[in-house]
């Protein structure tokens, strides 16, 4: 089989690649990692060669090319059947891929006011917009699932419903976000794993500043 190529933006600012990249760390699946900082010349220059839309991330395996951090684990997830992956039980399956599809195209307020920013110092910032609206929508969906399940993951094992939800973890602990005691404890959880917090401590020495993806304070 090709080695697989997984082509991503910053780790400070790249939520979509975080996703990829944790599916594919957490599975121990091998495969060549290449960064290219978002909004820089060498970006514009190369990225169409990896990914028609020009976005990350994108994977590529021979002659094989796909694209969206979704098709990308899906793509993966039918070749390597990994542990880490939609669970078995139907109604566990239905209400994970729901709220998979709800974060891939939901919480606006949430993604637009407040970036992801892994160098940022934390600290308790104001509710803007109508985050408000998405932090209980999303307290209410993360205590349904862990209600489902004794933890520590939101359907009891680690899966791709955690891995879409990682960059909201990194958003909860920047701007210091109030979140209910059992999903705060949840997102303490997903924030200590050590894939995530390499991928945190490899953000953090990146010196590139993207002015579009900074806090306006």
């Amino acid at each position: 089989m090709d080695e697989l190529q997984l082509i991503i933006g910053n780790k400070n600012y790249s939520s979509w690649s975080l996703r990829a990249w944790l599916y594919l760390t957490l599975n121990d699946i091998a495969f060549d990692e290449l960064r290219l900082p978002l909004g820089t010349p060498e970006f514009h220059q190369r990225i169409h060669d990896y990914s028609p839309t020009g976005c990350v991330p994108a994977l590529r395996q021979g002659d094989v090319c796909v694209w969206d951090s979704l098709a990308i684990i899906e793509y993966l997830d039918g070749i390597y059947s990994p542990a880490v992956s939609w669970p078995i039980e139907p109604r566990n399956k239905a209400l994970a891929l729901s709220a998979v599809m709800e974060m891939h195209s939901g919480f606006h307020a949430l993604r637009s006011h407040y970036p992801m920013d892994c160098r940022k110092t934390p600290f308790p910032a104001e509710l803007r917009g109508d985050v408000q609206k998405d932090l209980t929508r999303l307290d209410h969906l993360w205590r349904s699932c862990l209600e489902l399940s004794s933890g520590p993951a939101l359907l009891g094992d680690l899966g791709i419903i955690d891995v879409f939800f990682a960059p909201v973890v990194f958003r909860l602990k920047t701007y210091q976000l109030p979140m209910s005691q059992p999903c705060q404890a949840y997102a303490d959880w997903l924030y200590q794993l050590p894939e995530m917090q390499r991928w945190l401590q490899e953000a953090r020495v990146e010196t590139e500043v993207l002015a579009s993806n900074e806090w306006k304070g």
